[in-house]
């Protein structure tokens, strides 16, 4: 009897016919090419915050040999050998030297120090568009992500107002689905934007970090030139290996 009971109650449920598929089916082709939309800037978001962040994190990562072996060469172009290649501050290192190089060939030329003033903030602009690459797609998906999801919502409404009018009134079971569409939308925009516009910000903030190391580092290098190497940075001290524990004493051997 029971079994019989439990039957007939799962017989009767009703089937859901509001979720998240069901929504978007009401939605039609619209509705799947936004949220196709909506997945590309997700996924292209997360992918420069990842890529960036580790091209940043290697910058930051490469400027402690600038601390601890670049100011000890005797000389920029002995110093400049001692960085990574490929790397920010090997960039600026070469260009100081090229640029003292060039200035001895050129006449009229003027100060050798504003020579390579204006290399070096040439060459630290070229790096900082280099670090701000993609950026503009994060801020942009950040701009845009919450109106497209708006355009969903507007269609789902519109789909409402529709079949309320078909059907002579406004029954849940008309504009459920529709509705519930427009919410989805909208959820959807603000969940593609919101992480976006957070790692715009945050890798413009590393941005300017690296910039104020680069803007110091090129300062010193002007400083070292023009004072003929008698101005140059403290070399940061290399990390000691730790010291090995003091070996135990042997025990007196017992008489």
């Amino acid at each position: 009897m029971n079994l019989y009971y439990l039957a007939a109650q799962a017989a009767e449920v009703p089937e859901n016919k509001f979720g998240f598929v069901e929504a978007m089916k009401e939605g039609g082709p619209v509705a799947w090419s936004i949220l196709a939309v909506m997945i590309i800037m997700s996924v292209g978001s997360f992918y420069i915050l990842f890529t960036k962040y580790f091209e940043q994190a290697k910058v930051m990562r490469q400027y402690k040999a600038v601390q601890s072996s670049y100011w000890r060469a005797a000389t920029l172009r002995e110093g400049a050998t001692k960085l990574e290649k490929n790397s920010a501050w090997r960039q600026l290192a070469d260009d100081a030297v090229t640029a003292q190089d060039h200035h001895t060939k050129m006449e009229g030329a003027g100060n050798e120090i504003h020579f390579v003033e204006e290399e070096l903030a040439h060459s630290q602009d070229t790096i900082n568009q280099s670090l701000s690459g993609g950026l503009s797609f994060l801020a942009s998906v950040g701009a845009t992500a919450p109106f497209i999801g708006l355009l969903g919502t507007v269609i789902g409404i519109y789909r409402a107002l529709i079949n309320i009018g078909i059907a002579g009134s406004a029954s849940i079971d008309k504009v459920a689905g529709p509705v519930g569409e427009a919410l989805i939308m909208t959820a959807i925009g603000l969940l593609v934007a919101v992480p976006a516009v957070l790692a715009f910000n945050w890798l413009q903030s590393r941005n300017r970090t690296i910039n104020a190391l680069m803007t110091d580092f090129a300062n010193n290098i002007v400083a070292y030139i023009g004072s003929n190497g008698a101005v140059k940075p403290t070399p940061a001290a290399a990390a000691k290996p730790a010291a090995k524990p003091a070996a135990k004493p042997a025990p007196a051997a017992k008489k």
